[in-house]
């Protein structure tokens, strides 16, 4: 039974420090004369059935943006799990898929075959995966989950636990695996940045 476009919460992932930038709200960093994070949205939000964002810093400039936006859940950016949680306490259909802000050319199907991956797998994740120079790379961030997992995330965060595969470790978990490695080449610095404009320089 396939998963409706109607029942997946897109949430983009711009609440992060920033810190290999420089401290800088990679969100909002320009790519092609629009932010990051806007790239993202257009990308995904014909994929899904509703956007939001997470964001911990200018919330008005991700606002202006036309969708929701909730910081995380936990204090002192913890790392992407408090974005999922943010996404899963605020979610009111039953799948979340998360995106993170500074991959803007991610693939135009990546949310159909994550369902599709969940489904045929019977699992409660489906996280995109690519090949690279080392075989298969995982994208961890790139996560479709059913929101009954927020009281499993609710508690291992309250523990202390930080880490994206210790959590999904405690779940069934699929991966899809993309042929286009590019897809999924991130900006997580200004040189990265530089290198992705000039990769799709227009």
């Amino acid at each position: 039974m396939a998963i409706e476009r109607e029942d997946i919460t897109g949430l983009i992932l711009a609440g992060g420090r920033g810190s290999r930038m420089g401290g800088v709200d990679k969100g909002l960093q320009s790519h092609h004369g629009l932010p990051l994070a806007m790239h993202a949205l257009m990308r995904l939000a014909p994929q899904v059935g509703h956007v939001m964002i997470n964001a911990n810093r200018n919330l008005g400039a991700y606002e202006a943006f036309g969708v929701p936006v909730w910081p995380d859940a936990l204090p002192d950016y913890p790392g992407p799990l408090a974005g999922f949680l943010a996404g899963l306490e605020r979610c009111e259909t039953g799948y979340l898929v998360t995106v993170p802000c500074d991959t803007p050319h991610f693939p135009d199907d990546l949310v159909a075959r994550l369902a599709d991956g969940l489904i045929a797998g019977d699992a409660e994740i489906a996280m995109a995966a690519s090949h690279g120079a080392e075989g298969v790379q995982v994208q961890p961030v790139f996560c479709l989950m059913k929101t009954t997992l927020m009281e499993s995330l609710v508690r291992f965060t309250t523990a202390g636990q930080r880490k994206i595969d210790r959590w999904t470790a405690q779940h069934r978990c699929v991966e899809v695996v993309f042929e286009d490695e590019l897809a999924f080449f991130n900006a997580n610095t200004n040189d990265e940045l530089r290198q992705l404009q000039q990769r799709h320089a227009r």
